[in-house]
């Protein structure tokens, strides 16, 4: 199992994924493309593709140029039969990638909060043995609409979509499932000025909330992390 990696921000990480690829002693390929490195031209080689999140929008191409070919590659993946993973940004730049409505800002969402799966999200292999509501950290401000002929997996209070399938295994999640309490306390470390800006009373909220909250997140984002590993192919099942 090779699976290709796209880091679009300083900071993000596989969090749990990491846990369940070296599980399935899955070969990881990163791709830095905030640094510049360049995207592969096509998905030859690789059985599946993570795109993890980052603090820009999912149009701004101005700043991340790399942004079409991005949505170019995960569709030709998904098109491919190949298994897609995309969290918060790239989960909505999986929607730009089938011609979906990006809706920037409107939709904020931060610490653990609840998220309810659909029927059909209850019925997915990507959320097997995960309760029908649970706990997991959100951190994002953009939403987008479904693309044509998605199946919408899971909802909040808050934002409508969090989480779709379209085709066999491309996965547009929303909330970062990957982000377990020891990832949490990185990011407090790592964007402590922003955090200090736009959430001021993090740091003393934090604590208790991780403690009362983390752990069914934990739990249910490895599971996450498990079930989205087994949907991936090799190339000769495809």
């Amino acid at each position: 199992m090779r699976i290709l990696v796209v880091q679009n921000f300083n900071g993000t990480g596989l969090g749990q994924l990491q846990m369940a690829l070296d599980e399935a002693s899955a070969e990881i390929v990163t791709i830095r493309a905030d640094d510049k490195e360049a995207l592969p031209a096509s998905p030859a080689g690789f059985d599946g593709l993570i795109v993890l999140g980052g603090a820009q929008n999912a149009l701004a191409d101005d700043v991340s140029p790399w942004l079409p070919d991005l949505c170019a590659l995960m569709r030709a993946f998904a098109d491919s039969d190949r298994s897609v993973l995309g969290i918060c940004l790239g989960s909505q730049l999986l929607a730009r990638a089938y011609s979906a409505e990006n809706i920037i800002g409107g939709a904020a969402e931060f610490g653990w909060q609840m998220v309810e799966l659909t029927e059909d999200g209850e019925a997915d292999p990507l959320f097997a043995g995960v309760d029908a509501a649970f706990r997991v950290f959100q951190w994002h401000d953009d939403t987008f609409i479904l693309p044509r002929h998605a199946t919408r997996l899971a909802g909040s209070i808050a934002v409508h979509n969090q989480a779709f399938r379209i085709r066999r295994a491309a996965y547009g999640v929303q909330f970062h499932f990957e982000a377990d309490r020891t990832m949490v306390a990185r990011w407090n470390e790592i964007f402590a000025e922003w955090l200090a800006e736009r959430q001021p009373d993090w740091p003393a909220r934090h604590p208790a909330e991780a403690a009362r909250f983390g752990p069914q997140a934990d739990a249910a984002g490895l599971a996450i992390a498990r079930n989205w590993v087994r949907t991936v192919k090799p190339a000769a099942a495809r």
